[in-house]
């Protein structure tokens, strides 16, 4: 970072606010919609206080009804704006798959890339804050499995605020995960003016040897605190932040691999059909001559994300992390 560059101290949602407050400014095209985000802020407060800085034509409180919303902000997309919607939690927005599915991740192969759908659509998700039932789910394989849209999942303000920035940029649709767990956990300093953290880039948030460990989200800070007390036993682990789940960043995932030769995946969703694995088709792929040890897995389990009292039961801990990679390390 350009130590000229103001700077101001951030949680990850005063991030998202900030990089949505600074589009609106910029660009006249740009919309937020979703429910009680007006007034209220949105459940989380990401919006708080855009509405009265910008006005309820450009800040959109809309009805109880995801599909409705999400057909509309496609609609507006295609006519030369770039909405921005909020979902309150990832578990509700299934009944707007259909839109997202049939609609928006297809108009550019309808029409001959005549027209584009450069809308965003926000989506705090995952366990971990005692939410009730359906709100943690963590099901972000659904939509990297849907071609012509990218899917993001900052753990940090910095790429929060980038990503957001690009995401509304870019000309197709982006869905943008926000850990809910990661929202106000810490801040960190982030850039006042405008800028970019491109979309399908990962990055290594921890140099190391001997084992990769791959995390995205809420998942990031727990591979960290692996990696730690894995040096603490005599074991490097190389920590990557993927930020982008589709597409994802298969250069950063095979050099690193390559270079460990062992691995491991983190990830909070269900074991089958994760991301995960689609990860692991690219270590297979790319490197598998490199592999001194099977790759573990350390993921939520084939369940529905339990009520609250149980949830800590459910989410991989540090601890579960650190026992696969002492697996691998010891193969």
């Amino acid at each position: 970072m350009n130590t000229l560059t103001k700077t101001k101290m951030l949680t990850m949602v005063g991030a998202i606010t900030d990089g949505m407050r600074v589009m609106l400014a910029e660009h006249d095209d740009v919309l937020l919609m979703g429910e009680d985000i007006g007034t209220n802020g949105g459940v989380f407060r990401a919006t708080d206080g855009l509405q009265a800085e910008f006005g309820e034509d450009r800040v959109m409180d809309t009805p109880l009804s995801e599909a409705g919303f999400i057909g509309a902000a496609i609609g507006l997309a295609v006519n030369g704006f770039r909405p921005v919607t909020e979902i309150q939690f990832m578990g509700f927005i299934y009944p707007a798959y259909e839109q997202i599915m049939t609609h928006a991740s297809r108009l550019r192969s309808r029409t001959l890339g005549h027209y584009t759908c450069p809308i965003v659509i926000r989506a705090p998700y995952g366990a971990g804050v005692r939410a009730p039932e359906i709100h943690s789910d963590s099901t972000e394989a659904i939509f990297t499995h849907m071609p012509g849209i990218k899917v993001v999942c900052p753990s940090s303000a910095y790429d929060a605020k980038g990503l957001m920035i690009a995401a509304i940029e870019d000309p197709d649709p982006v869905l943008f995960l926000e850990p809910m767990r990661c929202y106000r956990s810490s801040r960190e300093e982030v850039p006042e003016e405008k800028y970019t953290v491109e979309i399908g880039k990962g990055k290594v948030v921890n140099d190391g040897e001997d084992v990769t460990i791959i995390a995205w989200g809420a998942m990031v800070k727990v591979a960290e605190d692996a990696a730690r007390e894995a040096a603490e036993q005599g074991i490097s682990c190389e920590v990557l932040d993927l930020r982008t789940l589709y597409p994802l960043d298969k250069d950063l995932i095979s050099s690193s691999v390559q270079k460990t030769g062992r691995t491991v995946v983190v990830h909070e969703a269900h074991a089958t059909g994760g991301v995960g694995n689609d990860v692991l088709a690219i270590i297979n792929d790319t490197s598998f001559l490199y592999q001194k040890a099977p790759v573990e897995r350390v993921t939520g389990f084939d369940t529905p994300v339990p009520y609250f009292g149980f949830e800590d039961f459910y989410l991989p801990d540090h601890k579960r992390v650190l026992e696969a990679v002492k697996k691998v390390a010891e193969y």
